[in-house]
C-alpha cells in the first residue's frame, strides 16, 4: 500500500499492555531503572508455537449446572440487538468473549442443556459464573469490538493472534528539498509517501539498500546532511548522489526521487525501461563510464525483484493467508502483494485449541490481525469462512475503501493461496522440528545436571560495567521453543551504596528485584494472565564460579527461594569454550566433555546473556555520551569538540573514526586521538 502522511492511515504500532515499572518489556516505555529492550526480530524464527491447551477429562454434572444457571440468568437481561458476550469464571477472569447479530438468541444456544455440545464448550460453561454483555449499534461494530477485546484480554477458550508486531514501511521523506529514504515503523506522522507494509525489517533493509544502490537517493539524517563538507563514504561507493555538497543539482536529485517513488508504486517495467533507454544512449556516445552506471542501476532493479520470489501479473493489491494443521498446532502464512511485487511473508502460530477448524481459527486470526493494521483492496483466503462478507464490510468502514475478502478457486489468485498454503503447511513443520530438538536438549540437560524435571523457563543473569560506570544487569529466558525474547529484562543499577565494580551487590539487586513480583504475588482479584511476565524459573544461570554461586546462594537464602535450581558456569583456562565447569549447590563441579550437546547449549545461553548484557550497557554509555558531550573525555576542551563535530560532522561518525582519522583532526594530537578512541571504545568489565 503506498500513500502519503496527510492520509492518515491507521497507526499500526503494537497497542500492548503496560508492565510493572521494573521490569518494561522489549520496546516498552521504559521506567526511569530500566531500558527497553532493544532486541527481538520480526522473522518467523522469533515466532513462539504456544502451548497445547490440554484437555480435561468429561465434566461433571454440578459445575455443569452452575454455568447454566448463570447463563440463564444473563439471557433473562440479554438484548435481542447485535453486542458482544464476556463469559467470566470466579476469579472475573475472562474465559470467551464472543459476538452475536442477536445477543440473546446465542445465549439461548449455550443454556439449553439439552443441546449437543463439544468438550471445549461444555468445560467453558462448567467454569462461567457471570456473562457481562455490550450492546452494540451494528453487527460489524460488534465483529470489531470482539477482536479488539480478544487481543486485549486474551481469553483462555478464543482463538488467540501471538507474536503480533507492527509491520515496517519504506518511507520516502517529503519535508526537505533532498528527501530521504529510511525504514520506518508507527504513527505515519513525518511528511512523505510510505510504501508497505513489508513482512520483516530484514526486507526493507535489503530493499533499501537495493534501491540506494539503483537510484543513489540518501540515507543519512538531515542533521547529518546539513553538516556534511565532503561526499561520505556512500558516495565514493556509488549508494549516494551526494546532495550534500552539491555533487548532484536539485532537479537531477529530484528526478532519482521520482523514480525510486515509481518503482515502488508498481511502474517498474517503465523505469528499467527508463534506464535501459539512457544506458543505451550513453553507450551510443561512447560515455561508458555512464553507460556502466546505468547498468549497475538495472542490475540493482532486477535484484530487488528476484529477492520477491513471486511478482503477480494480475494482482494489484492484496494480502493472502493460508492456514495449516498438524500436532494439535496451527500455522497462517501471511504474503503481502503491493503494487504487483511481493514484499515478503510471514508466519504465525495462533493459540488455538486442537478442536477448533481451521475455518475458525483463520476466521478469528483475521478480525485480530486487522485490529490495528490498514487492510488491502483484495483478502485472499486458503478457506472459506463463515462471516467473511460481515468481516468485508468491517474492513471497508475501518479502511475507507471496498475490501474484498475472498477464497478463490482458480487462476493467478488460487496459484498465490497454494504457494502461502505450501509456506504454511513447511513453516510449521520447521517449527515443530526445531520444538522437538529443544525439547530433547532440556531433556539431557535435566539427566546432566540432576534437575527434577526437563527446565520450561530457564534464566540466566550477568552484569556488565565499566569500573563501576554504567552498571546494568540483564536477564534473558530460554525454554522449549528457544530464546524468548520479548521476556528479556534490563536492569539499571542505581542502588546507594554499592562499591563501584561490586558485582555481588549488583547481582543481588538484580534478583532482588526480579523476584520481588513473585515473593508477593498481585492483590486478590488483580487480573493475571497465565502466559504473562512475571513467571516462576525453573533454573537459573549465572556466569562465575563457586564464589558467584554461593553468593547468589545466601541471596535466595535470604529471598526465601527454594523450588528455583541455581547454577553457575566458570569460564575455562584461558577463557577457552568447551573447558566450562558447571557448579551446582552441594555438589561436585561438573566437566562435560567438549563436543556435548548439552555443554554446548549452556555455552549458548552464557553467551546470549553476554551479548544482551553488553548491548544494554554500550547504549546507556552512549546515552551517558549524548548528555554529557565531548568535554567529559579527558584533554578535549570547546576548541577541539567543535573541530571534531566540523570535521566529521556527527558525534556518531567521531564514534566510528580510527585513531588515525582522529589524528588528521586540527588540534588533536596522537595522544588525543587516543583517548577519544578509548573513551567510545572501552573494555567492559
Amino acid at each position: 500500500m503506498v500513500h502519503d502522511s496527510t492520509d492518515n492511515p491507521d497507526d499500526s504500532a503494537r497497542k500492548s499492555r503496560q508492565p510493572a515499572a521494573n521490569d518494561a518489556p522489549p520496546g516498552g516505555p521504559a521506567a526511569p531503572d530500566v531500558d527497553p529492550a532493544t532486541t527481538g526480530g520480526d522473522d518467523e524464527d522469533d515466532a513462539l508455537l504456544p502451548d497445547i491447551l490440554e484437555e480435561s477429562g468429561a465434566v461433571g454434572e454440578e459445575p455443569l449446572a452452575t454455568g447454566h444457571e448463570a447463563i440463564e440468568r444473563a439471557v433473562r437481561l440479554a438484548p435481542t440487538s447485535p453486542g458482544v458476550y464476556r463469559m467470566l469464571n470466579a476469579n472475573a477472569d475472562v474465559l470467551y468473549v464472543g459476538k452475536a447479530k442477536n445477543v440473546k438468541k446465542r445465549l439461548s444456544n449455550y443454556a439449553r442443556q439439552s443441546a449437543p455440545q463439544p468438550a471445549r464448550i461444555l468445560r467453558m460453561i462448567a467454569a462461567t459464573v457471570t456473562v457481562e454483555i455490550v450492546s452494540t449499534n451494528t453487527e460489524t461494530e460488534a465483529l470489531l469490538l470482539e477482536a479488539n477485546l480478544i487481543k486485549q484480554l486474551r481469553p483462555r477458550f478464543n482463538v488467540q493472534l501471538r507474536d503480533d508486531k507492527s509491520f515496517p514501511y519504506i518511507l520516502i521523506t517529503g519535508d526537505h528539498w533532498a528527501p530521504q529514504i529510511l525504514k520506518h515503523r508507527g504513527a505515519q506522522t513525518r511528511p512523505g509517501r510510505y510504501f508497505g507494509p513489508f513482512a520483516s525489517a530484514g526486507a526493507v533493509n535489503r530493499t533499501i539498500t537495493a534501491l540506494q544502490r539503483a537510484f543513489l537517493i540518501r540515507s543519512c539524517t538531515d542533521s547529518f546532511f546539513e553538516s556534511r563538507t565532503r561526499p561520505c563514504l556512500l558516495y565514493q561507493i556509488r549508494r549516494c548522489a551526494g546532495p550534500c555538497t552539491r555533487e548532484i543539482d536539485f532537479g537531477g536529485y529530484s528526478t532519482l526521487v521520482r523514480e525510486a517513488s515509481d518503482f515502488l508504486s508498481g511502474k517498474s517495467h517503465a523505469v528499467k525501461q527508463e534506464l535501459a533507454g539512457e544506458m543505451e544512449k550513453a553507450s551510443g556516445e561512447l560515455e561508458f563510464e555512464r553507460a556502466a552506471l546505468y547498468r549497475d542501476r538495472l542490475a540493482a532493479l532486477s535484484a530487488i525483484q528476484s529477492q520477491q520470489g513471486i511478482n503477480p501479473r494480475t494482482v494489484e493489491e492484496a494480502d493472502v493467508f493460508a492456514v495449516h494443521q498438524e500436532g494439535g498446532f496451527f500455522c497462517v502464512e501471511v504474503f503481502f502483494f503491493r503494487t504487483g511485487q511481493n514484499w515478503g511473508n510471514r508466519a504465525y502460530f495462533p493459540r488455538a485449541e486442537k478442536t477448533f477448524t481451521p475455518e475458525e481459527v483463520l476466521g478469528s486470526f483475521l478480525a485480530q490481525f486487522y485490529d490495528d493494521k490498514p487492510p488491502p483492496k483484495v483478502i485472499l483466503l486458503s478457506h472459506e469462512i463463515e462471516e467473511s462478507e460481515l468481516l468485508a464490510n468491517a474492513l471497508a468502514i475501518k479502511a475507507g475503501h471496498k475490501v474484498e475478502v475472498t477464497a478463490p478457486k482458480r487462476g493467478e489468485k488460487k496459484e498465490l493461496v497454494t504457494h502461502a498454503l505450501t509456506n504454511a503447511r513447511e513453516a510449521l513443520g520447521r517449527k515443530l522440528a526445531d520444538t522437538a530438538t529443544q525439547s530433547r536438549l532440556l531433556d539431557a540437560m535435566a539427566a546432566t545436571l540432576s534437575l527434577p524435571h526437563a527446565p520450561k523457563r530457564i534464566e540466566v543473569y550477568d552484569n556488565s560495567h565499566i569500573q563501576g560506570t554504567n552498571a546494568v544487569g540483564a536477564m534473558i529466558v530460554a525454554g522449549p521453543d528457544g530464546f524468548v525474547k520479548n521476556q528479556y529484562r534490563k536492569f539499571n543499577i542505581k542502588s546507594e551504596g554499592i562499591t563501584p565494580g561490586d558485582d555481588f551487590a549488583m547481582m543481588r539487586e538484580v534478583l532482588e528485584r526480579r523476584f520481588k513480583r513473585l515473593i508477593n504475588p498481585p492483590e486478590e482479584g488483580a487480573k493475571v494472565k497465565d502466559d504473562d511476565f512475571p513467571q516462576w524459573p525453573d533454573l537459573v544461570i549465572i556466569d562465575g564460579g563457586r564464589g558467584q554461586l554461593n553468593a547468589v546462594r545466601e541471596i535466595f537464602a535470604a529471598l526465601g527461594l527454594t523450588q528455583v535450581s541455581l547454577m553457575s558456569v566458570a569460564k575455562g583456562p584461558d577463557r577457552d569454550a568447551g573447558r566450562e565447569t558447571l557448579f551446582m549447590p552441594e555438589r561436585e563441579a561438573i566437566k562435560l566433555e567438549p563436543r556435548d550437546p548439552v555443554l554446548y547449549f549452556i555455552q549458548r545461553l552464557r553467551d546470549e546473556a553476554h551479548r544482551f548484557v553488553i548491548g544494554s550497557h554500550r547504549k546507556l554509555r552512549k546515552k551517558d555520551i549524548r548528555e554529557a558531550g565531548l568535554q567529559e573525555i579527558p584533554g578535549i576542551g570547546p576548541s577541539r569538540k567543535r573541530a571534531l563535530l566540523h570535521h566529521f560532522g556527527t558525534l556518531k561518525e567521531i564514534e566510528r573514526a580510527s585513531i588515525a582519522d582522529l589524528g588528521k583532526v586540527p588540534g588533536v594530537s596522537a595522544e588525543s586521538a587516543r583517548r577519544i578512541f578509548e573513551y567510545f571504545h572501552p573494555q567492559p568489565g
